[in-house]
C-alpha cells in the first residue's frame, strides 16, 4: 500500500513573516507513513486571479495554474500554516484557493493557524470558503503570540497543541483521498 501524500502550505508571503516557522514545527510532527511535500504561496507567487476561464471549468492558460492544478491533484491530505490578520485568513490563500476548484473537492484540509488568539476568527471563516469547494476541514490547532508563539517565530508549543497535531494528523491520514478519488 502507498503512503498517503501530505502537502504542507505556507500561506503568508509577507517580507518578514514567521509562518516558515510554524510550517517547520508542523512538518516535524507528521508522523511516519506520509509522503510529504512543502508548498510556499510566496514562492508560487500567483497574481491575483487572470485565468480567461472560471476555474470551475477546469481551462487553465496559465502554465502556472496547470502545475498548481497537478501540485493539488497529487494530494492526499492537505495542511494549510496560516495566519489570521484583521480577523480574517490572508488574501494570498484565498487566491490560491480561487484558482482551482475540482481539484479540492473530497480533499481533507487541517487548518493550523497562527496570531493573538491562534487564528481562532481566520480558520472559521476560511472553513467557509473550504466546504463551498467541497473540502473536508479536520480540526487543527492554533498558536497564540506570546503565549505558544513568540512574535520572532519561536514555537513554544505545549503537550496541548501537539496532541491536536496529532489528532489532526491521524484525521487526515484516516480521511486521505485514494488514487481511486483522484
Amino acid at each position: 500500500m502507498t503512503q498517503p501524500r501530505l502537502s504542507v502550505v505556507i500561506a503568508s508571503t509577507r517580507p518578514h513573516r514567521i509562518g516558515h516557522h510554524v510550517a517547520d514545527w508542523v512538518t516535524s510532527q507528521v508522523p511516519d507513513g506520509f509522503d510529504l511535500t512543502v508548498h510556499d504561496l510566496r514562492e508560487w507567487a500567483f497574481p491575483l486571479l487572470d485565468e480567461p476561464e472560471q476555474p470551475s471549468t477546469g481551462i487553465y492558460t496559465h502554465e502556472k495554474t496547470r502545475a498548481w492544478s497537478e501540485a493539488i491533484r497529487a494530494t492526499d491530505a492537505l495542511v494549510l500554516v496560516m495566519p489570521e490578520y484583521n480577523r480574517g485568513y490572508n488574501a494570498a490563500l484565498k487566491n490560491a484557493i480561487d484558482y482551482l476548484y475540482a481539484e479540492w473537492e473530497g480533499l481533507p484540509v487541517g487548518c493550523v493557524g497562527y496570531g493573538w488568539y491562534g487564528a481562532s476568527y481566520a480558520k472559521e471563516a476560511l472553513r467557509q470558503t473550504l466546504e463551498r469547494v467541497k473540502m473536508t476541514v479536520v480540526d487543527g490547532p492554533g498558536l497564540v503570540f506570546e503565549k505558544t508563539l513568540g512574535q520572532d517565530g519561536e514555537v513554544r508549543a505545549g503537550a496541548e497543541d501537539e496532541t491536536a497535531l496529532a489528532a489532526m494528523f491521524a484525521e487526515l491520514d484516516a480521511s486521505a483521498r485514494t488514487p481511486l478519488d483522484r
